[in-house]
């Protein structure tokens, strides 16, 4: 498989897409493919022109992390712009139609200089979109990570919670085979590497959404119905934000339509679950070549999938060495309990 991938199945109306970002850390020409039946060779998603960018309009895919199906048929690409130092977009794509369903941008305040991205919830209920914003963008070291919140029906984005500890990094290394992974600092020397917000999934009812940072312990919560409240202030919001279980520094999150959450033990190669009932993480699946653990998400087909991006495998974690490896794995493992295309 390609480049530090990350998959999304996806149910056009027959047909079983599966769709895989390159993550953008390596710089790829295709930044999108849809998988082949092999699985091991793809073609530009949606197409070629949308993986080539342009002077003249921002409809290119230029620095994609997140990417959810909805059960509609529609892929939704979260473009932060880092790359070309463009807005960051969600961009629709509907593959019953094969034509554009419709692009969100996401300029300033609702996204900084700092801002990346990562991933996303979809809201079919309330009609909006959550985003994780990690606050690792140019120049960020996560004190500035936030969510966002997209309204669907008119394309208006607000930035929330930003400096709320439920999005900040903790003071916590995260240590893959036994060594942190440390960044150029300010002053030019190492420093830890701190990740705000990352996972983030929404329930089955799209009453409560999940969501923490990279870097901690805590996982939390906060009712869909805050959010969207635009006559709470950021002090009464972040009253409302909820500590939900105890974790590990995990990337990826989902859950199941039981309640169950699942997370991507980075530093463990392993998938882990949070129990609905007890609120108690265990791990849950485990794999030698699971390195970095990455997305995590429900298929039509009735399997979670989850890629090894390998990324505390690359030169600014290995003092300049590239220790990354083709090729690079999509596991699959079975949920507890059943859930929906798009977590």
């Amino acid at each position: 498989m390609g480049i530090a991938p990350s998959l999304q199945r996806v149910d056009d109306g027959g047909q079983r897409l599966a769709v895989v970002r390159h993550h953008p850390f390596f710089s790829p020409d295709i930044r999108v493919v849809e998988l082949d039946a092999d699985r091991r060779s793809g073609r530009p998603f949606p197409n070629l022109a949308w993986n080539t960018p342009h002077k003249d309009s921002d409809h290119y895919l230029d620095s994609v992390l997140g990417l959810r199906g909805d059960a509609q048929g529609v892929v939704w690409v979260l473009d932060m712009g880092t790359r070309g130092g463009i807005t960051p977009k969600l961009v629709g794509w509907n593959t019953r139609t094969e034509k554009l369903e419709r692009i969100y941008h996401i300029p300033a305040p609702a996204s900084r200089p700092e801002s990346q991205l990562n991933d996303f919830a979809i809201d079919p209920v309330h009609g909006a979109f959550y985003i994780a914003d990690e606050g690792i963008g140019p120049g960020g070291d996560g004190s500035q990570a936030a969510l966002v919140a997209v309204d669907a029906r008119t394309g208006a984005s607000r930035r929330l919670l930003e400096g709320h500890a439920s999005v900040l990094p903790e003071d916590v290394p995260i240590s893959v085979d036994g060594r942190e992974l440390r960044v150029p600092g300010s002053d030019g020397k190492p420093a830890r590497l701190r990740v705000g917000a990352d996972g983030i999934a929404l329930d089955k009812d799209a009453t409560w959404l999940y969501f923490g940072p990279l870097n901690g312990g805590w996982l939390y919560r906060v009712r869909t119905a805050d959010l969207l409240d635009t006559s709470l202030d950021a002090g009464t919001l972040g009253q409302r934000v909820e500590r939900h279980a105890r974790k590990p520094n995990n990337g990826g999150l989902s859950i199941d339509d039981a309640g169950n959450l699942y997370l991507t033990g980075v530093e463990h190669r392993a998938v882990g679950v949070i129990g609905a009932d007890d609120r108690q993480y265990r791990r849950l699946a485990t794999h030698p070549d699971l390195i970095w653990p990455d997305g995590v998400s429900f298929s039509p087909d009735g399997w979670m999938y989850v890629s090894a991006a390998q990324l505390s495998e690359v030169p600014v974690f290995n003092e300049g060495k590239a220790l990354q490896r083709p090729p690079y794995y999509i596991f699959r493992f079975r949920p507890i309990a059943p859930g929906r295309l798009g977590n």
